[in-house]
């Protein structure tokens, strides 16, 4: 069917529309066509029979009106809605009626715009014309093709709703909403449809009560109203609104001293018209329940009944997900739901939350009238831990908690997150948790785990570069040494290069994160003019750990291979360096490692061998040996090697080998890395002859008992991502002597 947007704006003479048998069309859309004509009266729904084929008839809504200029033959003028689905052309008859007793009409041979039939609808209709357009309206607003009507209905609106009343206030809501406020004659109290007028045209629903002003003409109620549809423009937006009124449609435009308020703003406007206002029972809950939304401030420690709240810490990962730690009084069982909420968006905390004791709690409110009975001393899972995936609507907006009560009374606490990277955020949470606690299983795989897996973080990148001696005059394989999160004290290190005359005159690179570079540049640029290194300060910014370190720092040097050495490490071998590089030489494009002990000069590790048990992620045949029971073995071939110290290509650190699980320490982040640069087919060596000396602590997990529940962490993610993969393998290579 032709597009009315296509049509010639000139109208049709109106005689050839009032002559009896002859019509008019208007495609509203590709299955609706609006006809005008004239005749005798009609009933207001009708069979049309389309091009006299009796299988083609439908039922149309008719709009008739008696002529002014009436004739014996033509009385009344009418106005009718068909369907058409399946229609590509204009129909060239159309018989209104029963078939063989219906008035057969004759359709014009082009179709007519809605603004054309708009205009003689106007001259044809006369006084009636609010009427028929207002019925029409009526039609055409009806599920479920409304919305894609709204053009041809805005254009009937416009010429046939008459102005009636103005809007003064209007209102965002947490929830979407758009609060009204003003005064009007023919507004109805309850739900009416209304269409919006904006930039663009929206279709909504009305919900309206009504109360008596002073201040407005006579014959005028004040009124308060909530729009509500999925989709809704900004308040600011608002240019006015139709809306069906008791007799017919009507348009209140906005006053020109209007107020736009935001979401914090309008349950306090709503609140000031409600107990004066009157409506159905479901108008009046809504507009309490929008009376009662979150105004920005604390309302949970004035409830009346023995509920009470805090939060202890929101962190609020870079990827938007939350983890929230605090405790719920509710000895009596009043509350319902608990929500973390923004505007336009929140999610069930008590949905999925971990519960933890909280003696502390009772004891702060046990002494309280309100309180003293409803305690009972034996329930004390007051506590909560939860994570919240990242929340739908205004993306800074502010955070809020909301309960829901069982009285259907809602209470508020406004809440402002700490914005941390996820790891940093996990490993706080932890930290403020008793290491006791029985439920810190539950809070470690139900919570920190999935918060952990769901965290996207950006790539770490060099932020600044800084020469603190002749870097690229320096000959040798570049050393990198990665700064951990525990170490702030180089001088031993940096003197220890100083002295080999191996590693005095190699380019050494030391790498930090970029807040330790601005407390410690200043020491390290003086360590290094003392000890006269060629020495380059990298800083790095947003590395979570060693490896990231690493990988971002490696284009900082240039030569082929880079000896990686963790600045918490201390060689334990005069030549360590020489004996690095030689071993590389005879295995180019290998990573190499020694082997790593602690103190006692036990061995803390030797090669991983095998993953094939999901209880020895790193194995190790000589874990806790003395290392002289290995220094004379000959380079080996294992699965992996240790990135705390080692010699590998510099393009290895610079591979896209996939991404990692954000882990809470550096052990498993290494082998994880180590792995995956396996998979890309760089071999990995152990060099038994030569050891570096260094502890394993968990940097940043405080207290030990807390660390073994880091470890647990780290673990249940590396499982996650390599166990079913090395299950169904015997080991990942078999040890051979080189």
């Amino acid at each position: 069917m032709p597009s009315s947007e296509s049509l010639s704006a000139s109208p049709a003479p109106l005689g050839r529309i009032a002559r009896s048998g002859r019509i008019v069309a208007c495609p509203i859309d590709e299955t609706l066509l609006l006809v005008i004509g004239t005749g005798g009266p009609m009933a207001d729904q009708l069979p049309v029979e389309i091009n006299e084929d009796a299988s083609s008839q439908v039922m149309a809504s008719v709009v008739g009106w008696r002529l002014a200029a009436a004739q014996s033959s033509t009385t009344h003028g009418f106005a009718a809605l068909l369907p058409v689905e399946g229609s590509a052309q204009l129909p060239t008859t159309l018989r209104f009626g029963k078939t063989g007793n219906g008035k057969r009409y004759m359709v014009a041979p082009r179709t007519f715009s809605i603004g054309e039939v708009t205009a003689m609808l106007k001259d044809f209709a006369g006084p009636q014309l609010v009427h028929v357009l207002g019925r029409l309206v009526d039609v055409l607003i009806k599920p479920p093709h409304a919305d894609q009507r709204l053009a041809a209905i805005t254009t009937l609106l416009k010429t046939g709703a008459a102005s009636d009343g103005y809007i003064e206030l209007l209102g965002e809501g947490h929830d979407g909403t758009i609060a009204l406020k003003g005064w009007a004659h023919d507004l109805p109290a309850g739900v009416c449809r209304a269409i919006i007028k904006s930039d663009e045209t929206f279709l909504a629903d009305c919900s309206v009560a009504i109360f008596q002003r002073n201040d407005a003409p006579d014959g005028s109620a004040g009124f308060v109203g909530l729009l509500s549809a999925n989709d809704l423009p900004r308040a600011r937006d608002i240019k006015g609104i139709f809306y069906r009124g008791r007799g017919a449609w009507r348009y209140a435009g906005l006053h020109e001293r209007r107020v736009v308020t935001g979401p914090l703003e309008t349950p306090g406007h709503i609140r000031a018209m409600l107990l004066q206002s009157q409506s159905s029972p479901q108008v009046m809950l809504r507009l309490r329940d929008a009376a009662s939304g979150y105004d920005g401030t604390e309302t949970i420690s004035s409830l009346p009944v023995p509920v009470r709240l805090g939060v202890d810490a929101l962190y609020q990962g870079e990827d938007g997900a939350f983890l929230i730690s605090g405790w719920l009084l509710d000895a009596e069982g009043h509350v319902e739901t608990v929500r973390l909420c923004r505007q336009g968006g929140g999610a069930r905390l008590d949905a999925g939350w971990t519960r933890t004791e909280r003696s502390d709690v009772e004891e702060a409110f046990v002494d309280r009238p309100e309180f003293k009975s409803a305690i009972s001393g034996h329930r004390r899972s007051h506590g909560f831990i939860s994570r919240v995936e990242v929340l739908n609507g205004e993306a800074e907006g502010p955070v809020h908690i909301e309960l829901t009560l069982r009285d259907a009374r809602r209470a508020y606490m406004p809440l402002f997150p700490v914005r941390l990277p996820a790891r940093t955020a996990a490993l706080r949470l932890l930290g403020s948790i008793d290491p006791t606690s029985w439920a810190l299983p539950d809070i470690i795989d139900r919570q920190i785990v999935p918060f952990l897996t769901a965290a996207r973080s950006t790539a770490p990148s060099v932020e600044t570069v800084v020469d603190m001696g002749p870097f690229d005059q320096a000959e040798g394989t570049a050393i990198l040494l990665v700064a951990g999160e525990t170490e702030t004290d180089f001088a031993p290190l940096l003197g220890l290069l100083a002295l080999d005359p191996q590693t005095r005159r190699a380019p050494i690179a030391l790498v930090l994160q970029t807040e330790r570079f601005r407390r410690h540049a200043v020491h390290i640029r003086q360590l290094s003019e003392f000890y006269r290194l060629p020495l380059r300060l990298v800083s790095v910014e947003g590395a979570g750990d060693a490896c990231d370190l690493a990988q971002a720092a490696a284009e900082s040097v240039n030569s082929d291979a880079v000896v990686l050495l963790s600045t918490s490490l201390t060689p334990a071998n005069a030549g360590w360096y020489q004996a690095l590089v030689s071993a590389y030489e005879t295995k180019t494009g290998s990573i190499i490692s020694p082997t790593l002990a602690y103190e006692d000069h036990s061995i803390r590790w030797a090669g991983s061998t095998s993953l094939d048990r999901p209880d020895h992620l790193q194995s190790s045949r000589y874990a806790g040996y003395p290392v002289g029971a290995v220094n004379r073995l000959k380079l080996t071939q294992v699965a992996t090697a240790s990135l705390d110290c080692c010699i590998l290509p510099r393009e290895a650190l610079m591979e896209d080998a996939g991404l990692s699980p954000t882990y809470l320490g550096a052990a498993l982040k290494g082998l994880d890395l180590a792995l995956r640069l396996s998979g890309k087919g760089y071999e990995a060596y152990w060099l038994p002859s030569l050891q570096m000396v260094g502890s394993d602590d968990m940097p940043g997990a405080g207290s030990a008992a807390t660390a073994r529940f880091v470890e647990r962490v780290d673990r249940t993610l590396f499982r996650a991502r390599w166990m079913p993969a090395s299950e169904t393998a015997q080991t990942f290579f078999e040890e051979t002597d080189a």
